[in-house]
């Protein structure tokens, strides 16, 4: 049998190195903001009921669940001159700049379907997408760096996402208040502020992308072997269906994440849904249907601005949460966060004027942001090098089955115990955050005490 063993020192990589290689999260998380920030209120607007908002956004957790391990699958294999993950990310930002640009205009289309269905199909290609493109990042990370890198490298790619995030967040605030675009529209359509916004995150995530694409070199797989202890092949271990097999040996590590992920995740699965109508009837006094008014307009476009504050929170605790963690721990840097996330949601309770939101919003952003970077920087020395990109896609199982359960339970929830008041979604929000905060505590990891 050959020996393990490690060759050669992976080499450190400068700042604008690691930056370059991330910056097409950038454009992915302008994206992933405008659609966080506005499907609920595009789906509202072409017939969605508040309690059918979860359904609809099923279709992020369920792509993601089966995109990303089979992404992570193929790029772990794929190797030509486009390199071995840059491939993915130019062929997913292709597909979400479309999708990006049909999803406000679906009403255009009710000629061949119902506007809610072609929101709805737009919404589930523009996820699958995201996760085609985001997926391999995550990976690119384990493959560049060596471990001593990895929490920055994993930093760096959230306060991208931070920074991409406030942008997406704000563009629909900033064309109606700033560039003359309308923010209301007829009902049944799609105000000018948010179509526009769309336009602009489909130009700015292509051209992230090819950023990244065109400044970044991986390592082929002869450079790649000199990094890595040699792992040998088994036969269970070819094939896509090798997937199930390397599920059912995750390590220890990540079978103990999966309870933070699940707290975390169903916490902001929850935010994203229900946050619209949550601060419109709780806060705005709009009543139940209204996805018209002035009102209502007022109450989504705050949204979106807040969202921008909690990501712009997020890209700046970024910069400073490895050294809380190199202070203290992983394990409670994210605990502190999470429970910093949890206060965040729960006083959204108990504010009524609208200003005021802006400070639930830094709680959020230090979760959010820390939950963009610590689990995966927990992860990424308890996984084999080789395999770095089906694991970080298997890891996203954790991140979409909280999702699944949320989607199915969570507007029958609101319906039938919350009476249609999904402000009490966002309370159990709060509640799950500070589970997860608990639950990270327990995480066992040579690496991090």
């Amino acid at each position: 049998m050959q020996e393990n063993k490690v060759i050669a020192a992976k080499p450190k990589l400068s700042s604008l190195q690691i930056f370059n290689m991330s910056a097409g999260f950038f454009g992915i998380q302008f994206g992933f903001a405008l659609q966080n920030g506005n499907a609920s209120r595009i789906l509202q607007t072409f017939g969605a009921d508040v309690e059918h908002l979860s359904l609809f956004w099923l279709a992020a957790p369920l792509t993601g669940m089966i995109v990303q391990p089979i992404i992570g699958y193929y790029s772990d294999r794929t190797w030509n001159r486009f390199g071995r993950r840059r491939p993915y990310f130019l062929v997913g930002a292709i597909l979400t700049a479309i999708a990006l640009i049909l999803m406000p205009n679906a009403g255009a289309m009710a000629s061949f379907l119902p506007p809610i269905i072609i929101g709805a199909g737009m919404l589930m290609i523009m996820d699958a997408s995201i996760n085609v493109a985001m997926e391999p990042f995550r990976a690119l990370v384990g493959d560049k760096l060596p471990e001593e890198q990895r929490s920055f490298g994993f930093s760096m790619q959230t306060f991208l996402i931070g920074a991409g995030a406030i942008s997406g967040s704000w563009l629909p605030y900033i064309f109606s208040e700033y560039l003359g675009a309308s923010k209301v529209a007829a009902a049944g359509q799609v105000p000018h502020n948010v179509i526009y916004s769309f336009y602009a995150g489909a130009a700015i995530l292509l051209l992230t992308i090819l950023w990244t694409v065109l400044n970044t070199k991986e390592y082929p797989p002869e450079e790649m072997a000199l990094y890595h202890a040699a792992e040998p092949e088994t036969e269970e271990q070819k094939g896509v269906l090798s997937i199930l097999t390397d599920f059912s040996n995750m390590p220890l590590t990540m079978k103990q994440l999966g309870l933070v992920q699940f707290f975390s995740w169903f916490a902001l699965f929850s935010m994203w849904v229900f946050t619209t109508p949550a601060i419109a009837q709780h806060i705005y006094k709009v009543l139940p249907g209204d996805t018209s008014s002035v009102k209502f307009a007022d109450a989504g476009n705050w949204v979106a601005f807040l969202f921008g504050i909690y990501n712009g929170v997020s890209a700046l605790y970024a910069l400073i949460l490895p050294a809380i963690a190199r202070a203290t721990s992983k394990k409670i840097a994210h605990a502190f966060s999470l429970i910093a996330g949890g206060a965040g949601l729960l006083s959204i309770y108990f504010i009524s004027n609208p200003d005021h939101l802006i400070f639930s919003m830094i709680g959020i952003g230090l979760a959010w942001g820390s939950i963009l970077s610590m689990p995966y920087a927990i992860l990424s020395g308890a996984i084999p090098a080789r395999k770095m990109g089906v694991y970080m896609g298997i890891f996203n199982f954790f991140i979409t089955m909280p999702q699944i359960v949320n989607g199915l339970f969570g507007g029958l929830i609101v319906k039938e115990f919350y009476h249609g008041e999904a402000i009490y979604a966002i309370v159990l929000a709060g509640i799950f955050m500070i589970l997860g905060a608990v639950s990270v505590l327990y995480i066992q990891n040579g690496q991090d005490k």
